[in-house]
């Protein structure tokens, strides 16, 4: 039903003895987001952590179970300029198709919007090799930067992969709440989640970004954990019986869901 769940006893995804330990231990692999690519493939971007740096990782899965990974997103991107570059939380555009998110193609590309601080975007041809858009500068083009008084007053960050609608492409992103320069209505440092909508034609161009956030803290649960500060961090987005399924993290210790009809 989309709301109570039997947990596996083991986890299916981990640092293992692969060829990607050296970029997931000691710290782990967190943030994972799934879309489904058009010939049922899974595709996971998630985050390689070693506690010294930290990137957007790959893998593929055909049952969500056994997982095959391919390393950082932008490793041979632009002949190696971005291998060194840290960053994380990445989501893939998706378009709906028989109550099922599948990753879309625009003008022949895959799109991901990516970054934590500013967000930016990249291009695929496979899903699994990506190559940033850059600006005039040749730094990674951001399409969403922090506000002034608003709840993305410290920095917007990725939430679940985009959604292509009727009106454009929804991007649902999580903010942090600058303790000086914030909303006043939100706690220092609370992550809550907006939304902005970029055309559905062009990744890159902005068309419309909430004032406030739809999602933030308010139970108990989301402000009492290992973020005290309080945190609603949407990750993950599901359409199942007409009714969309968001889950997000509760002050960082427990996993809550937000459900909306399909219209």
């Amino acid at each position: 039903d989309g709301i109570h769940f039997k947990r596996s006893a083991t986890p299916v995804f981990y640092p293992a003895n692969d060829d990607q330990k050296k970029r997931e231990w000691p710290g782990g692999v967190e943030d994972p987001r799934i879309v489904e690519s058009e010939d049922g493939t899974y595709v996971l971007t998630y985050t390689q952590w070693n506690r010294v740096t930290y990137s957007v990782g790959i893998a593929t899965s055909r049952d969500l179970i056994h997982w095959r990974k391919f390393g950082p997103a932008f490793l041979d991107a632009r002949g190696g300029k971005y291998a060194k570059l840290k960053y994380k939380s990445a989501g893939i555009v998706t378009r709906p198709r028989d109550g099922r998110l599948i990753a879309a193609r625009i003008k022949g590309q895959y799109w991901m919007y990516w970054g934590e601080g500013a967000i930016h975007l990249a291009s695929s041809n496979d899903l699994i090799h990506w190559l940033p858009v850059e600006g005039k500068d040749g730094s990674p083009l951001v399409v969403l930067a922090k506000r002034s008084g608003r709840f993305d007053s410290g920095f917007p960050e990725v939430g679940p992969p985009p959604v292509i609608t009727d009106r454009g492409i929804l991007l649902v992103n999580n903010g942090k709440n600058d303790p000086e320069h914030g909303d006043p209505s939100l706690g220092a440092n609370a992550y809550a989640a907006g939304q902005a909508l970029f055309a559905a034609d062009d990744p890159s161009k902005l068309i419309a970004r909430a004032e406030a956030p739809f999602l933030k803290p308010e139970l108990p649960y989301e402000k009492t954990g290992q973020y005290a500060a309080g945190t609603t961090f949407a990750e993950g987005l599901v359409v199942f019986k007409n009714r969309w399924f968001l889950y997000y993290g509760c002050a960082d210790s427990l996993v809550g869901v937000v459900i909306a009809n399909a219209r």
